[in-house]
């Protein structure tokens, strides 16, 4: 059942990315996910990359540039718009627990916090967001967000990249496990936030 369903949504997500609005929609979700959206844009970035490979570092740059924007607007959260759209949004999703901890490891480990959450399926929002809170120097908070979103996405991309078709195929074959897992990683970054 699973299987089938993760199948139907893959197939659905290849299409999509052949359409004309697939670079769009990328751009869209990467910009959302570094302020405020759940869902990362490798679930959009992985089959994009899939279907127009020769495009692979064209699409890494887009989704690196959109994410740094969508970081800035997360900054801009937390630095001036806390009470009124942080605080509810935290609220909404259960997080603001998790927000208190990373606070905390803020003041430890600052910039290093910025650069492991950019590479990491961490919830990098919840960063960009404490990146405001902390007042942390924004051209420094700039780069490293581009350093650190820059190396997850090309990373991914170069991947795809060199074992394109094979990497297609082996997903496609094990999509099922393949979901599994990238669910297990996504919910246990979420609850990494606690470790510290």
């Amino acid at each position: 059942m699973w299987s089938k369903w993760m199948k139907s949504l893959y197939d659905w997500t290849m299409h999509l990315m052949a359409g004309k609005g697939a670079v769009a929609a990328l751009c869209g979700l990467s910009f959302a996910e570094s302020s405020f959206f759940p869902i990362p844009p490798d679930i959009l970035m992985i089959p994009l990359i899939l279907k127009q490979r020769d495009r692979a570092f064209r699409i890494a740059f887009l989704c690196t540039l959109f994410s740094v924007i969508g970081g800035a607007f997360g900054y801009i959260i937390g630095c001036g718009l806390y009470d009124v759209v942080a605080v509810p949004f935290l609220n909404y999703f259960g997080w603001m627990e998790e927000f208190e901890v990373v606070k905390q490891a803020y003041i430890k480990y600052g910039a290093w916090i910025v650069l492991g959450a950019g590479i990491t399926p961490f919830p990098y929002k919840l960063i960009t967001i404490a990146s405001g809170v902390m007042q942390m120097n924004f051209g420094l908070f700039m780069l490293i967000s581009m350093i650190g979103r820059g190396l997850r996405f090309f990373l991914v991309a170069g991947a795809l990249y060199k074992w394109g078709e094979p990497m297609r195929k082996f997903i496609e074959k094990n999509l099922g496990w393949l979901s599994v897992v990238f669910f297990i990683l996504l919910v246990g970054a979420f609850f990494l936030v606690k470790l510290f």
